[in-house]
């Protein structure tokens, strides 16, 4: 079967880095047909339109922040050779939004888009606005393009699946779950699946979080897919960073 690993919501420099390099490490060891980073990879927290009229405003990080972004994409490709694909999320496309807002002018320059700042032709890495239809039954999406959100995981996923008619696998939501609704009429059952593959940030980095607790859960998605068979699998990682795959352990010493 073509095996399809999605990462979500690293948000960089917000990431968690010992969880971050450990789904790298399976990465490297199972060799997945695709990689799709699914959305937030950045967060690119100043300036934007949250910190208009602030001091962050002046102050900026985008170039700081994106020289860790390419870090991140230097270790991913150094480990694996395949197919990379990311989804641009609501945090990515910040810097961009920023400048057609504020700067129109010079917004036809392209210089504050996520493939630009991250210089994603050097890592061979392709950039997709939207949707990516994974099989015809199938697409992967951010998440934050005009879907009713549910604080309960897996939920969101499946408004937008069954709004859109086909099974969707999203990030987002921060959520980790799988969620499955059944249609029938005369005999003939439809299902569609709503896959949330949860987040990579660190909690802790997270400013804008009270305490730093949040209704989040830690994880990546597995996509396993044979023509149009899919089966999704959502991967937790555990307080220690480590997690389990096909009864393997990965991320402990």
């Amino acid at each position: 079967m073509r095996r399809v690993v999605i990462i979500s919501d690293t948000q960089i420099p917000y990431e968690d880095k010992r969880a971050l390099q450990n789904v790298i490490g399976f990465i490297k060891q199972t060799k997945p047909a695709e990689v799709v980073h699914v959305g937030d990879l950045m967060d690119f927290p100043q300036p934007s339109t949250w910190s208009k009229a602030t001091r962050a405003e002046f102050e900026g990080s985008i170039y700081q922040d994106s020289e860790l972004g390419k870090k991140y994409l230097a270790e991913l490709r150094e480990a694996y050779s395949g197919p990379i694909k990311v989804i641009e999320g609501n945090h990515d496309l910040r810097p961009r939004a920023y400048l057609a807002k504020y700067a129109p002018a010079l917004a036809e320059s392209r210089d504050f888009d996520l493939d630009q700042l991250l210089d994603f032709q050097a890592y061979d890495v392709t950039l997709i606005k939207g949707f990516y239809d994974i099989t015809q039954d199938w697409t992967i999406t951010h998440g934050h393009l005009g879907f009713s959100i549910s604080h309960i995981a897996g939920r969101t996923a499946q408004n937008a699946a069954n709004k859109i008619g086909k099974s969707v696998a999203m990030g987002h939501t921060h959520r980790l779950a799988i969620s499955r609704e059944s249609f029938g009429y005369q005999g003939k059952i439809s299902t569609l699946t709503g896959f949330e593959v949860g987040h990579l940030c660190d909690l802790k980095k997270a400013h804008y979080l009270k305490n730093g607790g949040a209704n989040w859960q830690q994880g990546f998605g597995v996509l396993d897919i044979d023509g149009s068979y899919v089966h999704p699998q959502g991967i937790p990682i555990h307080k220690d960073k480590t997690f389990s795959v096909d009864g393997f352990k990965y991320g402990g010493k």
